[in-house]
């Protein structure tokens, strides 16, 4: 129950991240590069006073990961960019699902073969999520498109190597400690930044709250998942962040999201299922 609790948490987190952010660049209150670079830079901060404060400092070198980092790095410039263009459920939608295949193959590669009841899984859950934005006339943007599948792979990547992280909160701190830097250099060299209050608010929130300790608790609990369970896992996210869009940006609710959402869970549950009858 405890490690549902979590994971259920750490989901709505991820959800919240997609809202904050679509919330963000759809005003044009922030420009996507200051958004990511604030949002890591808050994520640093928060993780670096925690782990001071637990004497863990120590830990960060030993606890790098160089292929980990980029994934981050991959994810949040990824992330960022696409939400100029895409909307929130959709972006959810390329995002985890590219998470979910990538996390497939990489279960695939280390030897594990999914069952057919979570292949079916998968698939009705997926169906789910096709269903809640076809018929709601999405905005598409294929540049957008390419940058939310370049950040699905990062996060798969990055979700992948936390499987084994010996100290989540450390371990993301390093993480995030590596990405800054070659954020903030980015940044610089554009210079094309535009930083307004609700941007610059919600990339705080985003950063500090749903990213750092959303981050950290989700390697908290990935050594304690099948790497398909916590694949199937992250499907629930495109339905939360569409409710977020419903309630907080104002998007219509339809039909089809409660349609969704009783596909998505239920795929969701019949593949946790089967792996935990393995």
């Amino acid at each position: 129950m405890r490690l549902l609790l979590l994971t259920s948490f750490t989901m709505i987190a991820f959800a919240a991240n997609s809202v904050l952010t679509r919330g963000a660049l759809e005003t044009g209150s922030i420009d996507a590069l200051s958004f990511a670079l604030i949002r890591i830079l808050a994520g640093v901060v928060i993780l670096l006073g925690l782990i001071a404060a637990r004497r863990e400092m120590r830990l960060i070198r030993e606890s790098l990961d160089p292929l980990a980092a980029l994934g981050l790095l991959g994810y949040v410039l990824g992330f960022s960019f696409s939400y100029r263009t895409l909307e929130t459920g959709l972006g959810a939608l390329i995002l985890f699902g590219g998470v979910q295949i990538t996390m497939f193959l990489g279960a695939i590669k280390s030897g594990k073969k999914p069952l057919k009841l979570e292949w079916f899984g998968a698939a009705v859950a997926f169906l789910g999520l096709v269903i809640l934005l076809a018929p709601g006339g999405a905005k598409t943007s294929l540049i957008g498109m390419i940058f939310m599948i370049v950040a699905a792979v990062g996060w798969g990547t990055y979700s992948l190597k936390g499987m084994k992280a010996r100290f989540p909160l450390v371990t993301t701190c390093a993480n995030f400690s590596v990405a800054l830097p070659v954020v903030a250099l980015v940044w610089l060299l554009m210079d094309t930044w535009a930083i307004g209050t609700k941007g610059l608010l919600l990339a705080l929130v985003s950063g500090s709250v749903t990213s750092a300790l959303g981050y950290a608790l989700w390697y908290s609990v990935l050594p304690k998942l099948q790497t398909t369970t916590a694949a199937m896992a992250q499907l629930t996210v495109p339905v939360l962040a569409a409710f977020g869009g419903f309630i907080v940006l104002s998007e219509p609710a339809t039909l089809a999201f409660l349609i969704s959402s009783a596909l998505v869970l239920g795929g969701v549950g019949i593949s946790v299922w089967a792996s935990n009858r393995e």
